[in-house]
């Protein structure tokens, strides 16, 4: 099945992973070839995908053959078995494919995808796991972190900076992130500038290193419009 498509696919192992990724690839127009061991699972698969195949994604003659080292983007989302899931990744390196993630289900097998050269390893359990985290127990209302300790929270700006405006305030120098969006209470996002004003009930989307963002999370901040109820008798 020899190709010339670098805007394609290669998904390599459809369990849970690789099957929602694969379908959700080809809902967004990609074209994807899907790889998996299981005749079952490539049945299941039959026309829901550009290309469907089953194939032993370790063997490197067998992978050759399916045209893998014609594109330039693949992944590997073989988990629970991890001599597989290096093989295929060691496979699909050997052939040339310029971009690779992996699915790793522990420390220890990101460090090997890592180790052997793999571009983009992902721990979607971990990282799920780490993200809603940081919703649960702070003030985060999304959480989005990158390999290199950076990341994106949108939050609600603390109390300090209501009413001040981004640049008079020198939020990047005193915080040491940068505010790159706004959405005043009941409108839509746009991009923050140094003359926006915070308001109350307003959201705000926040970069910078991990622990910055998280500490400008963890401020004390207004908890936006809401109505006020009063106790019987009170006329306050």
């Amino acid at each position: 099945m020899a190709r010339n498509d670098s805007q394609g696919v290669v998904v390599v192992g459809l369990g849970r992973f690789g099957r929602s990724l694969a379908l959700e690839l080809t809902k967004e127009g990609v074209e994807v070839l899907g790889v998996d061991a299981d005749p079952r699972v490539v049945r299941s698969l039959a026309g829901r995908l550009t290309h469907v195949v089953e194939a032993d994604s370790t063997d490197l003659d067998a992978m050759r053959e399916l045209g893998v080292a014609e594109f330039d983007r693949a992944v590997v989302g073989v988990g629970t078995n991890l001599e597989a899931s290096i093989l295929s990744a060691s496979v699909v390196l050997e052939l040339g494919v310029r971009n690779l993630w992996a699915k790793a289900i522990s420390k220890a097998h990101a460090r090997i995808l890592n180790q052997i050269g793999v571009h983009h390893v992902v721990r979607p359990e971990h990282d799920m796991g780490k993200r809603v985290a940081h919703l649960v127990t702070g003030r985060m209302i999304e959480y989005i972190e990158f390999d290199d300790g950076y990341a994106f929270a949108k939050t609600r700006p603390p109390r300090a900076l209501i009413g001040r405006s981004l640049g008079g305030y020198g939020v990047r120098q005193a915080y040491g992130i940068t505010v790159v969006g706004v959405k005043p209470f009941g409108e839509d996002f746009t991009y923050a500038t140094p003359s926006t004003v915070l308001r109350e009930g307003a959201e705000i989307i926040v970069s910078g290193p991990k622990a910055a963002v998280e500490q400008f999370c963890a401020l004390e901040y207004d908890a936006g419009p809401r109505t006020e109820r009063r106790s019987p008798g009170r006329p306050w």
